[in-house]
């Protein structure tokens, strides 16, 4: 039974550990390893020192966008010697080499009109479009970043200390990648879909963070929490679309030059006691 290890920290509403999963071949995720976030923006200098000192955090993946790094600002993690900040955008029209300020454009899913799913999910045929939608939105973040997804990847497995990956509401790209690292060490499917939507019994805490924050307010006027809520079937599709495409998740890596030795090096950070 998979129980989310929550991290309820000052200024985070959606952080927990990952310590404690269990492999297939039965090995263990070590606590204090593989972190995952919302946004770190807002946290409070007794969290900031609670991340470093109690957890041994010492490098952070942040999936966010150009455009949000912009209108955010610099987090308080980034103040922090010792400290690794990786910034691995998923977005693959997501430049800082755009002739227009990245503070002044819109966020790349604000230009992305794929979504068509109305305002709450009320019948089965909603519930699956909702779950294909986010599903291929995912894949998406493969098929355009690849470069990126291997970089955070290869981040989480060279880490010194702790990593935490994040980015605004810690589920959606931070679920990708995150489901991806487990799926290297061989974390079963089901009980990495279970913590893919452990994320959804803090959709409205998330969507409330963010409505407070400068590059976030607008785009989330009009969602709602069902909107928003990940679900087991839309993590069970990604896995069951890397199978049948690549062979699963190793296969896809091993398009990208992710070797046998890369996943050595994550098994040991993951779950060398």
């Amino acid at each position: 039974m998979y129980q989310p290890q929550w991290i309820e920290l000052d200024g985070v509403v959606n952080m927990r550990d990952l310590g404690g999963l269990v492999t297939s071949s039965g090995d263990t995720v070590q606590p204090r390893r593989l972190l995952r976030s919302d946004n770190l923006q807002d946290l409070s200098p007794e969290a900031v020192e609670s991340l470093v000192t109690d957890y041994g955090v010492t490098d952070v993946v942040d999936l966010r966008t150009h455009v949000e790094l912009a209108k955010e600002g610099d987090g308080p993690l980034r103040a922090v010697a010792g400290v690794t900040h990786h910034h691995h955008t998923l977005y693959r029209e997501d430049t800082d080499e755009s002739g227009i300020p990245a503070a002044e454009r819109a966020l790349p899913w604000e230009t992305d009109e794929r979504r068509g799913l109305g305002k709450a999910r009320r019948d089965p045929d909603q519930d699956r479009a909702h779950d294909r939608f986010w599903s291929e939105h995912y894949l998406s973040y493969l098929a355009s970043r690849p470069d990126s997804v291997v970089a955070a990847l290869d981040a989480i497995a060279s880490s010194e200390g702790a990593a935490i990956v994040h980015c605004a509401a810690g589920k959606d790209r931070t679920g990708t990648v995150v489901g991806l690292a487990l799926k290297v060490v061989d974390v079963p499917d089901e009980l990495v879909i279970a913590d893919f939507a452990a994320s959804a019994q803090r959709v409205a805490a998330i969507m409330d963070r963010l409505r407070a924050r400068p590059a976030y307010a607008r785009n989330l006027e009009d969602k709602t929490v069902a909107q928003q809520s990940p679900t087991t079937d839309t993590m069970r599709l990604l896995l069951g679309a890397l199978e049948e495409r690549h062979g699963g998740v190793h296969g896809w890596l091993a398009t990208q030059g992710w070797t046998a030795a890369d996943t050595d090096r994550m098994r040991h950070k993951l779950l060398a006691g």
